[in-house]
């Protein structure tokens, strides 16, 4: 099968269970397209597929870098197209899966992507004066408030090609690819958010956490990741744990609303309901789909 199987949705939605399911029905290889999956020992707050989970599945673009060697989006084409072209030249199914979506269309759409600068210059800064400083240059910018990567990278972008980094969108794709996404009713959604995150507390991401910590690591994926971020505030005394575990929560059902409008603007996604009772039921409907689009 000469195309791309794309896996997407919000977080919690059962992305890595299908995508399993569907590597061996299509003879398939997994692509990370999870932001905070690239770094090494971050496990438990990214829910990153443990081993014995992967079913002798290759998976490429997991665990490949150092906590405290930032991974950017540039780097992430090059190595996912590679990746691609490898895996269909061995006339196997790339399949990506995650719920990144600006790394998914940067994988397989014409994204011009330049190698991005250090940011450091941007530590002292809140996110609210970053946002104001690229309101200031690009006044029409639609980048959220809160995604602090984001507005460094949209001002970089600004200043290096004089005009806005929403101007970089493109809807062509560069491969035959099937868009899969996941979705459920919201409350159902939720509820699934809340209880990973009271899971991944008792699988010890506390320890996880504080071992980076007491490090003084202090890189991007820590201190903007979720799950790792709030918990830094707990360590720094400003918040409680309870408070802590609250807001993972909170910021994981923010997230997943963002999710939810990112793939609807940005990609042409067939969605599937998931019946978390009877997953295989989802799993049949999915390949229904899948058969019906390589005949």
């Amino acid at each position: 099968m000469n195309k791309i199987i794309v896996i997407t949705g919000p977080t919690s939605v059962g992305k890595t269970a299908l995508s399993i399911a569907i590597a061996k029905k299509y003879d398939g290889e997994i692509i990370n397209a999870d932001s905070m999956q690239f770094y090494k020992e971050l496990n438990i707050g990214t829910a990153k597929i443990k081993e014995e989970e992967k079913e002798n599945i290759p998976h490429h673009l997991f665990d490949i870098n150092e906590i405290d060697d930032e991974y950017s989006i540039y780097q992430y084409q090059k190595d996912a197209r590679k990746i691609i072209k490898d895996i269909q030249e061995r006339h196997k199914t790339p399949i990506l899966v995650g719920g990144t979506g600006l790394y998914i269309k940067a994988a397989l759409y014409d994204y011009q992507l330049s190698k991005e600068k250090q940011t450091s210059k941007y530590d002292n800064y809140t996110n609210d004066e970053l946002y104001k400083m690229l309101t200031k240059i690009d006044p029409n910018n639609k980048v959220d408030p809160n995604n602090r990567r984001r507005l460094i990278r949209a001002i970089n972008y600004f200043q290096e090609n004089k005009k806005s980094i929403s101007q970089n969108k493109t809807n062509k794709l560069l491969y035959n690819t099937i868009f899969i996404g996941l979705t459920c009713n919201r409350d159902i959604l939720y509820n699934r958010i809340n209880q990973r995150v009271d899971k991944m507390i008792k699988d010890g991401l506390v320890e996880e956490v504080e071992k980076f910590y007491k490090q003084k690591i202090y890189t991007k994926p820590l201190i903007n990741g979720i799950g790792y971020k709030e918990l830094y505030q707990y360590f720094d005394g400003q918040i409680t744990l309870n408070e802590a575990i609250e807001l993972i929560k909170k910021n994981s059902r923010h997230y997943a609303k963002r999710q939810y409008t990112f793939f609807k603007n940005q990609m042409n996604i067939t969605w599937f309901n998931v019946s978390f009772t009877n997953f295989n039921q989802t799993i049949e409907e999915v390949i229904k789909y899948i058969d019906s689009n390589i005949k």
